[in-house]
């Protein structure tokens, strides 16, 4: 039987399809841990821009369980959908942690959840430590997708003990504090809340043009370059929430901006977004500066720990970083069949989701897809062929 055809018992989860990204779904982000409470309307609203659509799915109470918001993904053949979001810290989905794992398996095998979300669907990068990971993958398998995993690395995680900074690095930080005086009066100043506006955006794009991602590449990692990237980062800080979360610290000499840390509080927890410093100064670490400054007004508002992200894994290690969870990114199929041939390019099928796929299997006596042979055909072949526009 075909997957989209099974109806999953007892059918309590209503699956409503949303233009856009509704504000109702910042209730539901409230009942998440403080990690995980950025993900908000405006977080996922500022890529998404007037493209996306969302899904939620609520209990006869009224209670919602879940919100997918999506954008078109890859090949339009075949109708791919994302989860969309700011460039990072990730891109998870709010989900109630008192939905059942049935609940969340009705939803996705709702009928207009699968024809929303298409053949394919992607959700990463995600955390392996997120609580949305298991349970997607658990749910989406009950529900008859497969899921491939794809490993993108791992985060570095660094612990703001009482120890930080250690004496050594106090004393290598005050001789570039010194050194940096040198050229200037030097000043640190933070933004937050309703400090931010365009003008701080343009300062921030300033140091960026003047850094080694300004000058050296084509700015494809960066974060305030494009006005696109500027206006989207606008849309986040539109939400009062969020923009009370988004820090800037700007590291001035004279009235010259230097250095900047661009990070997400979320207390315990805090994401570094970016940190970038102007080329020229570089024999006097101002990245180190500003980054030892942020983590010192961090600690006194309640963060423990920072996540660092992937990459640059020298420099995180000598701060005493250490690796922290895997970061993965889910392709969720529709077929089997097809999923099979994507495994080649993508990765192999999530073990979760494989022993809950067969279990529910087994409990609903589907075996395999009997749809008709040239319609099967078809279907593979083109969602195999979108698969290589997947690929990053």
């Amino acid at each position: 039987m075909y997957v989209s055809e099974v109806q999953l018992e007892p059918d309590a989860i209503a699956v409503a399809c949303h233009p856009g990204v509704p504000d109702e779904m910042d209730q539901l982000v409230e009942s998440l841990p403080p990690p995980y409470q950025f993900l908000r309307a405006a977080w996922y609203r500022a890529a998404a821009a007037d493209r996306g659509t969302t899904l939620i799915g609520t209990r006869a109470d009224g209670t919602t369980i879940a919100a997918i918001p999506t954008i078109g993904f890859g090949n339009t053949l075949i109708g791919g959908r994302n989860i969309p979001g700011s460039y990072w810290p990730f891109r998870s989905i709010p989900i109630d942690p008192s939905a059942e794992d049935s609940e969340l398996a009705e939803m996705l095998g709702n009928p207009l959840t699968m024809e929303m979300l298409g053949q394919v669907w992607r959700i990463g990068p995600i955390y392996s430590d997120d609580p949305a990971t298991t349970r997607i993958k658990r749910a989406a398998a009950m529900a008859g997708w497969t899921v491939l995993v794809r490993r993108l690395g791992r985060t570095f995680l660094f612990d703001l003990a009482d120890g930080w900074p250690r004496s050594t690095t106090k004393r290598r930080l005050n001789k570039y504090m010194r050194q940096l005086e040198q050229q200037g009066d030097v000043r640190f100043e933070m933004i937050r809340g309703a400090d931010w506006n365009a003008g701080v955006l343009e300062t921030l794009c300033k140091i960026e043009m003047a850094s080694w991602v300004g000058r050296a590449t084509d700015g494809t990692g960066a974060k305030f370059l494009s006005e696109d990237r500027r206006a989207e980062w606008l849309r986040v800080l539109a939400d009062p929430a969020l923009a009370e979360a988004l820090t800037a610290t700007i590291l001035y000499v004279g009235d010259h901006p230097v250095a900047f840390s661009f990070d997400l509080m979320a207390a315990p927890l805090q994401y570094s977004i970016a940190c970038s410093y102007d080329a020229r100064f570089s024999s006097f670490r101002p990245g180190k500066l500003v980054t030892a400054h942020q983590l010192q007004i961090a600690r006194d508002l309640g963060v423990e720990q920072v996540d660092f992200g992937a990459g640059d894994s020298g420099y995180k290690r000598e701060m005493g970083a250490v690796r922290g969870p895997e970061i993965l990114d889910l392709l969720i199929v529709r077929r089997r069949s097809a999923a099979s041939l994507l495994r080649l390019k993508w990765g192999s099928e999530s073990a979760i989701a494989r022993d809950s796929y067969l279990a529910a299997a087994r409990l609903r006596n589907v075996g395999r897809e009997t749809f008709p042979r040239l319609e099967a055909m078809l279907a593979i072949g083109a969602i195999a062929a979108a698969a290589l526009t997947f690929v990053e």
